[in-house]
């Protein structure tokens, strides 16, 4: 991807301005897309990224550039430019590289390349038929396949080289349905760190399923009235409620500009002892799952609650060094455009006692959150405003009609002690997460959990 001895006199000019550690990350990815809608292929593309990063440290200053050239004069340049002066320094050698490998337990079982354009455009157009099969209600279908392929160096002044070349494979599914007042849309994405066998092993009639009637159940349902109530917040993407409230507090990037309410709680209770969540870049084929972080580190599970207790944060070179915490192997960038900074991996909330049945019949006035949809939230203060996609009223203790329009309102760090029911149901789901270091994949995930009192917002 570059030279060696390239990549050796980049680190050696950084020293040499003054830097205490430099690093040199190279890119080269290769992506494509297609897109089918309301029966016709939208959309067709393809690209390639290639540049290069130089990351240097002056303490606890970060000095970061690129650049798309990855002539030897160029990227010294780049490298004198970020130096805070023009002034050389007598500085010891680099550490001599290190070629350390890495195991990766992610299979590739079909190379994308050796398979025809012309097979995923079927697959589109077989998943679209699928979804329309569900009524005359369903007017619109959306659906689309993303890979990439991307392929990573990073080497460094202690002397760390590591290379790694990772596939991605999505499906995204949209159907919109009408009936009664106004469209509603269900959603299906799933992803995988994976080669092509992904989208021949999926059960797309499963697939449109989830995405039809979801639709065309919300279609017919009234508004939810809002309130004060108990909710059960549906397992997998529902998730996305502590990944956002929760996890990106519990990152470095915010604890050590002291704008998380996690601040100065490890060792300390959070949550009701039901609870156990993790963050995890091990898990094979998971689509948040990394064999190395984008500063080198291996992947690490890291358990962040451990029933109930704050045990650990999510850490970069930079925030560890900060917080005083080890690193955990989660340093993540979009891409070479970007410096490194302490990002989620596989995100989950780890299964319970309970069943789904279990905490409807506890409530005698609540909501089901069976599927979650997009929202804000304010990672300083933790206070997050969550739609709910698919939901349906609980009476009496049992499941009643669907109801539309509800958004759950809270901060992450009071509605985590407030979950008293954790389901036995765990299940991930793929999604992007966008800060500091750009666009990410990343994974969510939980079982169906009770909240015993969160403000639900409604007509």
């Amino acid at each position: 991807m570059l030279h060696e001895a390239t990549i050796h006199k980049v680190i050696e000019r950084g020293l040499a301005r003054g830097a205490d550690f430099a690093e040199v990350f190279v890119e080269d990815s290769d992506s494509a897309a297609i897109d089918l809608l309301d029966r016709k292929i939208d959309r067709i593309a393809s690209g390639n990224t290639f540049g290069v990063g130089v990351r240097l440290l002056f303490g606890d200053e970060v000095h970061y550039g690129y650049s798309s050239d990855a002539a030897e004069e160029a990227l010294l340049e780049l490298t004198a430019n970020l130096a805070r002066s023009g002034r050389e320094r007598q500085a010891g050698a680099p550490a001599p590289f290190r070629a350390e490998p890495v195991a990766d337990p992610h299979r590739v079982s079909i190379a994308p390349e050796g398979v025809a354009k012309t097979e995923r455009v079927e697959l589109l157009r077989e998943v679209d038929r699928l979804t329309r099969s569900h009524g005359e209600a369903i007017r619109q279908v959306g659906a689309g396949l993303a890979e990439k392929r991307r392929s990573i160096l990073i080497a460094n002044s202690e002397g760390l080289w590591r290379e790694q070349s990772q596939r991605y494979s999505r499906i995204r599914l949209s159907a919109i349905a009408e009936q009664g007042d106004g469209p509603q849309t269900g959603m299906e994405s799933p992803g995988v760190l994976g080669g092509y066998e992904f989208f021949r092993e999926l059960d797309l009639k499963k697939l449109a399923a989830g995405a039809a009637e979801s639709a065309l159940r919300m279609a017919g349902a009234g508004y939810i009235a809002g309130g004060v109530m108990p909710v059960v917040l549906g397992n997998g993407f529902g998730g996305v409620i502590f990944h956002e409230a929760c996890g990106h507090p519990l990152e470095t990037e915010a604890i050590r500009k002291n704008a998380s309410p996690f601040v100065g709680k490890l060792g300390q209770p959070v949550a009701q002892p039901i609870l156990t969540a993790i963050d995890d870049g091990t898990l094979a084929n998971r689509w948040g799952s990394i064999p190395i972080d984008d500063e080198g580190e291996p992947g690490r599970r890291t358990v962040l609650i451990e029933r109930g207790i704050l045990r650990s944060y999510l850490s970069d070179r930079l925030g560890a060094r900060q917080v005083g915490v080890p690193r955990t192997g989660s340093a993540r960038r979009e891409s070479y455009k970007f410096a490194p900074v302490s990002r989620m991996r596989n995100t989950y909330i780890g299964p319970g006692p309970n069943t789904l049945e279990e905490m409807i019949a506890s409530i005698a006035l609540g909501l089901y959150a069976k599927k979650m949809g997009g929202g804000s939230v304010n990672p300083a203060t933790g206070e997050f405003n969550f739609a709910v996609q698919e939901g349906y009223a609980i009476r009496g203790g049992k499941l009643a009609e669907p109801v539309r329009g509800a958004t759950l309102i809270g901060k992450g760090f009071e509605v985590l002690p407030r979950i008293s029911m954790i389901g036995t149901d765990l299940e991930l789901a793929a999604g992007m997460c966008g800060a500091a270091s750009g666009w990410v994949p990343t994974t969510v995930g939980q079982p169906s959990l009770k909240i015993d009192s969160i403000l639900v917002g409604g007509r």
